[in-house]
């Protein structure tokens, strides 16, 4: 008989919830086959069996709390238990293999999906994917060079490209559907514009409306019966949720952050025209082809570029035995806030300043889908230096971030909206965002908050800078 007990999965975490059993007593497991899913203080975690043989008991029940080295489950071995069925693969980061998920990455943004949003049937296949992005070096020369020539074009044109630009912007603000999918949607009376595409290129599949529908129908069932219990009496009018896990950990670590470090925050209007006119470029490139470009790649090349002008704001403020110190980090784990059925996750891109363009393009797409699965393993959400979180990928203007524990600054993304905007005295239509950032004052002061803010916008207007 062998005894399995609970690891410390990451991190000198003490503890951890089981969120599901994949066996029973009585059950055939073989060695490395997932016995049980946990949760712990930052992210969900499939557990392989060491063991081969027959499970005889579970030591604890779905939704219990345990402490690091309790028992979880025990198995009485056998020699010759047959390995499980294989599972689809494909390669991963270094060349490891890793299951295929059951759908393509979807935007990175400030929220995940909805606790009870319908699921997609999983496919037995992905399409062709990206090369990792530490393995990736092909060049972003096509793209990148097709900015330059833009950004070299005479002033003397200025108004002959402003009024080109509605035509630019009716472009940028296409979905991305064929014919059958944007008749089905007629159909059903669905918005194109809200529903998030999952095609190789981003565009709106059959899948997508449906699972849209599903969704939208189940809400509407839903909403109605919120409030059936209004008339019950005692607990029934109220629903309690125990905190615990991500969502404890999240609670707790920005309530230090808030109470701890005194944050500064400012905001700048930016004029993000040729940024959208950018990723259009970068989506038609062959460079980029099959690769999910978005606006917020633009925004954490122009963090990364900043940063390094800026070198405080990529820092820590540590207590140290004879009182404090800053700790300067010449490396930038980009941190990106990504909301998930379980809680807010910030998993960070290591070393990003090392990517160019396309590897870093990769790197957030791969973010996405872990974050979006729940997969985001603890060692994804360690040694952060700088966070940036994209609330207008749910239609918010702006807000005011706290800085994640550790960090000193954070910089918040709003929506892209088209705005009238004066250029050479006129007013003409323009795709404007507001950019927020909230920094530790005991570390960044006025004047260099200021400065890295104004560094984070000129890139937003003229993304040409970074070929610089």
């Amino acid at each position: 008989m062998s005894t399995f007990n609970l690891p410390d999965v990451g991190e000198g975490l003490t503890e951890a919830d089981i969120v599901g059993w994949k066996v029973a007593p009585g059950d055939t497991v073989v060695i490395n086959q997932v016995f049980v899913e946990i949760e712990t203080a930052k992210s969900l975690v499939e557990l392989p069996s060491p063991f081969a043989g027959i499970v005889t008991e579970l030591h604890a029940a779905e939704g219990q709390t345990l402490a690091v080295g309790a028992p979880l489950f025990s198995v009485e071995e056998t020699a010759g238990t047959p390995a499980p069925a294989p599972v689809a693969e494909a390669p991963g980061a270094g060349g490891e293999a890793v299951p295929v998920a059951s759908e393509e990455p979807g935007p990175l943004v400030g929220s995940g999906p909805k606790a009870d949003a319908v699921k997609r049937r999983a496919r037995t296949s992905r399409p062709p994917a990206a090369a990792p992005a530490r393995e990736v070096k092909a060049p972003v020369a096509t793209a990148e060079a097709a900015v330059r020539r833009v950004s070299s074009l005479p002033q003397a044109i200025g108004r002959q490209a402003a009024a080109a630009r509605p035509a630019v912007a009716s472009l940028v603000n296409r979905v991305l559907a064929k014919p059958p999918v944007r008749k089905i949607a007629k159909e059903l009376g669905i918005d194109l514009a809200e529903v998030t595409g999952t095609g190789g290129q981003g565009e709106i599949t059959r899948a997508d409306l449906l699972s849209y529908q599903a969704q939208r129908e189940a809400e509407r069932e839903a909403a109605p019966n919120f409030w059936t219990l209004k008339d019950a009496e005692g607990d029934k009018r109220i629903e309690r949720i125990p905190v615990k896990g991500v969502r404890k950990a999240t609670a707790k670590a920005m309530v230090e952050s808030a109470f701890t470090a005194p944050h500064v925050s400012i905001f700048v209007d930016v004029d993000a025209s040729r940024t959208m006119e950018f990723v259009q470029r970068l989506k038609k490139s062959r460079d980029f082809e099959g690769i999910k470009v978005s606006p917020l790649l633009i925004l954490a090349r122009a963090v990364i570029w900043a940063a390094a002008r800026n070198p405080s704001v990529n820092a820590s403020w540590v207590e140290v035995e004879n009182g404090a110190e800053i700790q300067v980090k010449h490396f930038m784990n980009l941190g990106i806030a990504a909301a998930t059925p379980r809680g807010l996750l910030v998993p960070n891109i290591k070393d990003a300043q090392d990517l160019n363009l396309r590897e870093l393009a990769i790197a957030l797409n791969e973010l996405a889908s872990t974050a979006r699965e729940g997969r985001t393993r603890p060692e994804s959400m360690g040694n952060g230096t700088l966070t940036i979180t994209n609330i207008g990928a749910l239609g918010i203007d702006i807000g005011t971030p706290i800085i994640n524990p550790g960090e000193v600054a954070i910089v918040a993304f709003g929506t892209i909206k088209q705005k009238p905007w004066v250029v050479a005295g006129e007013v003409v239509p323009r795709w404007i965002t507001t950019l927020g950032g909230s920094f530790d004052h005991r570390v960044v002061d006025g004047d260099l908050s200021a400065r890295f803010m104004a560094d984070v916008a000129a890139i937003m207007e003229e993304p040409a800078l970074l070929l610089e």
